[in-house]
């Protein structure tokens, strides 16, 4: 089941589910499924999962429907459009899961050189925080560039959205927008090259496990736009991926009281060239075989 939040004027947010081309409005059958953290959290208390719940209520009834092409727009508070896919109260992000990720970054390293292949390697992997509510935006909302960077890239991933229990609700797109030059310039300033304004973008929908059977045979892709041509784009495959979501899950949650249904993004195997860094006016589109296209403009702030 494909899940989604998205605004009507004079409304608000509404739930949705996707089939085929058309949005199944959810919260016109239940006013307590005002967005998708309860759509997950309600299916937790009662033991059961979302795409059944959904399932069960939608059975026999005729609920109000939207075309997708119609909300896949810009944000616009007169206009029906899409929004980020849940409000996941913390979004967190691993790195270097990707051997073609350690490679990449090794060599701009201007400080140690083999610090990301050491990781890639070592039994414990790179865990980062990486944004709230407020720092998150949907679909063809504006990431954002930091003043103070020259060299600000998209990296395209999948995401998962956590349960209670370390299990997995679903998936998603996550371009975790990064400042390098200034990760670049000192490990240490890894925090101020990962969270500001902007630098998440989540979206279109969420994917439960019921559809997603297989996440980790699933293709990547990853475009910019600059002018209306494209100036970028390669893919990668999550197969790629160089450690399960289980061993993600085991270091992330340890010690570490991770609110039910944030977010976990986990790495990227494409890496942007330099000389195709983001400038204002780009924009990035990331596809991810099962879930959809992710497109968002870019912005300096």
């Amino acid at each position: 089941m494909k899940l989604l939040q998205f605004y009507i004027p004079n409304t608000g947010l509404r739930v949705g589910v996707l089939k085929a081309d058309q949005v199944i409005d959810i919260t016109t059958l239940d006013q307590r499924l005002d967005s998708v953290l309860s759509v997950f959290a309600q299916a937790h208390k009662t033991n059961n999962s979302a795409s059944r719940m959904l399932t069960e209520l939608l059975s026999d009834k005729s609920p109000v429907g939207y075309d997708f092409k119609d909300l896949n727009i810009p944000p616009d508070k007169s206009l029906a459009h899409l929004l980020v896919p849940i409000y996941a109260p913390e979004v967190w992000a691993f790195g270097v899961t990707y051997k073609r990720s350690a490679e990449a970054r090794d060599e701009d390293a201007s400080q140690e050189q083999g610090i990301y292949d050491r990781v890639y390697n070592a039994k414990r992997p790179e865990c980062f925080f990486k944004a709230t509510p407020s720092r998150c935006v949907g679909p063809h909302a504006y990431i954002g560039m930091r003043s103070d960077s020259t060299l600000t890239a998209p990296e395209p991933e999948l995401a998962y959205i956590l349960g209670g229990h370390e299990e997995i609700l679903g998936y998603t797109i996550c371009n975790d927008v990064s400042a390098w030059d200034i990760e670049r310039d000192n490990p240490l300033y890894l925090p101020q090259s990962k969270i500001y304004s902007g630098c998440c973008a989540l979206g279109p929908v969420i994917v439960t496990p019921d559809e997603l059977t297989d996440p980790l045979q699933l293709e990547i892709r990853c475009r910019i736009i600059r002018k209306q041509k494209v100036i970028f784009h390669e893919s990668s495959n999550s197969s790629e991926i160089g450690r399960s979501f289980r061993e993600l899950n085991h270091y992330l949650c340890l010690h570490n009281p991770v609110p039910f249904g944030s977010a976990v993004s986990t790495g990227t195997g494409i890496m942007v060239p330099n000389e195709y860094r983001l400038k204002d006016g780009d924009i990035v589109e990331i596809d991810i075989e099962g879930i959809g296209t992710l497109s968002n403009p870019v912005q300096k702030l």
